[in-house]
């Protein structure tokens, strides 16, 4: 008898359904760029290392988005990740990382060098540049109609 050693296949993993909003209606909600392989990834691991509950899932890309929160258009969702705290703050890239970083054991480590004071609009410029280029890193090979292309920054 033979047997084979299991397989980890990561788009096994990632295609797993996330909690949506409506799973966990008192949550956080993270609001990513559904059609980007790269934050795609990136959100399945927040899920994973979520073992408290604490956070919903949503694609900017839903419908569910813009009635939700209407006030955040679709060009700054394509920009930045967004947080939407149980409280009613909205979060943003670094901002999101920032408050996430005591929350989430996994990302204990990023809380130093994201608390120092002043340093925001550092982070914040840093990761505007990185989304930027999040395309790159996630290898789209389905964006020839230009429906990934971020807006530039105005």
């Amino acid at each position: 008898m033979t047997t084979t050693a299991p397989t980890h296949d990561a788009t096994v993993a990632e295609s797993a359904p996330l909690p949506s909003p409506a799973d966990r209606p008192t949550a956080d909600v993270v609001i990513y760029d559904g059609e980007c392989k790269f934050c795609t990834a990136s959100v399945h691991r927040l899920a994973k290392w979520d073992r408290r509950g604490r956070l919903a899932f949503i694609s900017l890309h839903d419908p569910e988005v813009a009635r939700r929160w209407p006030e955040l258009g679709h060009d700054d969702l394509m920009q930045y990740v967004y947080l939407c705290t149980s409280d009613g703050r909205k979060l943003r890239g670094a901002e999101a990382f920032k408050y996430l970083s005591t929350r989430m054991p996994a990302l204990y480590w990023m809380a130093p060098a994201l608390h120092v004071p002043g340093l925001m609009p550092l982070w914040q410029a840093c990761y505007r540049a990185f989304a930027k280029r999040r395309y790159r890193f996630g290898r789209i090979e389905s964006c020839e109609d230009g429906s990934c292309k971020i807006p530039p920054r105005r």
